[in-house]
């Protein structure tokens, strides 16, 4: 996720503040909207500069009885400058879907790229954006969750401070600007000591909720990025969740794009 200074600076200059207003008085002359859009830019600002970022993922499946299906995955991601960041998953077991490849260009504006190389098909699908509310590889996670979350893609309104699991978070409500997503909006909860979240509710397009992912056991790495080892999805409506745990995080690699090249996906290793 990358920094939108220039925006948040129109939004300051609209605000018409001077440069004699005091932090707190700045911070209260904020609308729920304004108020919104800041906590944001700076959570995504604390996470720019770590370049290129490897890590290994276990997913588990669970389906409403509690069976459980696990697959084993690679990610590795890139920074784009004045873009949405390039990341791509590479699936290692079970046998079904071992080789199974996913590609994503996520951009700040318009609709991101999204490919699937399907090692049993021998072809890469391209993802429509119409199709981006769909599963991914039958998680309770969409396509739409998977890509990098850019700021561009939302509007903001700050509700309330509140607190989760005992800490205190900003709530805030974020409404996509894509028409094909398939939330009508969101609603995040953001440590406001770290600006990280901790829990985001997903409503679906009739304003009802349909899923929560919580973020538990976070880790720091090289002082400044954290990453939480556990992202659990809950989909209310089926009763099915997913489990993302997330371990050997690498920061700093010298990708380039040559390393998310859309025509080897069958070939990344």
């Amino acid at each position: 996720m990358k920094h939108i200074l220039s925006t948040l600076l129109s939004v300051v200059i609209g605000l018409g503040w001077s440069y004699t207003t005091s932090a707190e008085e700045q911070k209260q002359a904020l609308s729920p909207e304004a108020k919104g859009l800041e906590i944001a830019v700076e959570a995504q600002r604390r996470d720019n500069g770590f370049i290129g970022a490897s890590s290994s993922f276990t997913m588990i499946l669970r389906d409403s009885q509690g069976n459980e299906r696990p697959r084993h995955m690679r990610s590795r991601t890139m920074e784009v400058k004045d873009d949405g960041d390039k990341s791509m998953i590479i699936f290692d077991n079970p046998g079904d879907v071992k080789g199974t490849t996913f590609l994503s260009y996520t951009h700040k504006q318009g609709a991101d790229d999204q490919w699937l190389y399907l090692p049993a098909l021998g072809k890469v699908k391209r993802i429509s954006s119409r199709n981006k509310a769909g599963s991914f590889m039958n998680s309770e996670f969409a396509f739409e969750d998977i890509a990098s979350q850019e700021v561009e893609k939302y509007t903001y309104k700050y509700l309330k401070d509140a607190t989760h699991e005992g800490i205190s978070v900003f709530v805030l409500e974020l409404d996509p600007t894509d028409e094909k997503s398939g939330y009508s909006k969101i609603h995040s909860y953001i440590d406001q000591q770290r600006y990280i979240p901790l829990k985001i509710d997903f409503f679906d397009r009739a304003g009802q909720r349909k899923k929560t992912l919580l973020f538990t056991d976070y880790r720091q790495y090289k002082d400044k990025f954290w990453r939480a080892s556990n992202q659990l999805m809950q989909n209310h409506l089926t009763g099915k969740s997913t489990l993302l745990k997330s371990k050997d995080w690498v920061f700093g690699l010298p990708y380039t794009d040559k390393d998310f090249n859309k025509n080897s996906l069958a070939r990344a290793k």
